[in-house]
């Protein structure tokens, strides 16, 4: 939907995901990336090798990464399904929009039982 060279900011729940879309991001965007590593189908079968030190390599070439252990911080919140969560608290911080419209959109769209759990995740990808 974007084309090559053109997205200010690139939200990945995975390392080699983040990598591979790259050539996506503008000259001075972002991409906000969760530390996991989830192997695809050549690397379980066998057929090919993880990449090493992704962060490492995609800061040498010049892209500007914001990687944290999103994971981590979402079953610290409650759930591992809240790495969502955890990546849009910090994508909020590059965003001139208050604080209270992210809570007010994610009040409007997540089921009540989820609430807490889910702005907990939000607010730490926020001071991530």
């Amino acid at each position: 939907v974007i084309d090559k060279g053109m997205a200010d900011y690139i939200v990945s729940f995975e390392l080699l995901e983040a990598a591979r879309w790259t050539e996506y991001l503008k000259k001075d965007g972002k991409i906000i990336v969760n530390t996991q590593q989830i192997n695809p189908m050549p690397v379980i079968i066998g057929a090919a090798e993880y990449p090493e030190n992704l962060v490492e390599k995609m800061k040498a070439a010049g892209i500007d990464l914001d990687a944290i252990d999103a994971l981590s911080l979402a079953e610290q919140a409650g759930s591992p399904k809240a790495v969502n969560l955890v990546l849009m608290g910090k994508l909020s911080k590059y965003f001139d929009i208050p604080e209270e419209e992210w809570i007010k959109a994610i009040e409007e769209s997540v089921p009540a039982k989820f609430l807490e759990m889910n702005k907990t995740a939000f607010a730490l990808g926020a001071n991530a």
